[in-house]
């Protein structure tokens, strides 16, 4: 379970200014075993909560409480050291981690899974940003967590890659539950069972990702610059967890 209770966070300008709340007074209890959806307009916050509920960045009020293990949001490219080469990166992480024994299967299972060939062994700052998310799905995939974060995690890469993400998502529902980010509405019906919409720095709780979807069309209308697209993974409907 997260619960997040009477949550702030901005980004204050440059110039010492204080810039509008991104999120503002947020109350929610994520229950444990249940996917869901984030849903919101471009600069919504998605990715700000994201990064709040993996510990990632602080909020400027309120706290969250994480009685599980979380990942860090797949899907986002930054974390890693540049100058070190993709399996120097996957080795360091595997140790912070605690993963003893498991560090090479864990090398492993990350080259195999990011597909990244020869450029596995060169230094991160040679990566473009795909190549790195792929690096950081693959490395989130070989640890066990209670709850994956996924921020366009599936938009990654070729046809073929991305359906890969998306079976992989589908393999971890039933064992862990997902919070995801994404613009294809076909892959948040099939992955998740409830959600959450973010509109004016506020969070609204759906029990049911249809209602959440239904709630995001309602403000966006069918021609929002921000609109979901159809697209569906080639997976078969998932099932609530037990």
């Amino acid at each position: 379970m997260i619960t997040l209770t009477n949550l702030y966070k901005r980004y204050n300008n440059r110039d010492g200014r204080e810039a509008p709340w991104v999120l503002k007074d947020i109350n929610l209890t994520i229950p444990k075993n249940v996917s869901v959806g984030l849903l919101g307009r471009n600069g919504a916050g998605k990715s700000t909560l994201l990064r709040l509920i993996a510990g990632m960045d602080s909020p400027e009020r309120g706290r969250v409480e994480r009685h599980c293990r979380v990942s860090w949001p797949i899907g986002l490219s930054g974390g890693f050291q540049s100058s070190m080469t993709g399996r120097q990166n996957v080795k360091f992480v595997a140790r912070v981690h605690g993963a003893g024994m498991d560090v090479h299967r864990i090398i492993k299972s990350v080259e195999d899974f990011a597909e990244l060939g020869s450029a596995f062994d060169r230094p991160i700052k040679t990566y473009s940003s795909g190549m790195r998310s792929r690096l950081n799905f693959g490395l989130s995939l070989a640890f066990d967590f209670d709850v994956y974060l996924s921020d366009e995690a599936t938009a990654v890469g070729d046809r073929a890659f991305k359906d890969k993400a998306a079976k992989a998502f589908k393999d971890k529902v039933g064992q862990s539950s997902l919070i995801m980010v994404s613009h294809s509405e076909g892959i948040l019906k099939e992955l998740c069972q409830a959600g959450i919409y973010l509109t004016n720095g506020q969070a609204q709780w759906y029990d049911d990702i249809n209602d959440a979807i239904a709630a995001y069309h309602k403000e966006t209308g069918p021609s929002g610059s921000s609109k979901l697209s159809a697209v569906s993974c080639k997976t078969t409907p998932s099932q609530p967890p037990p």
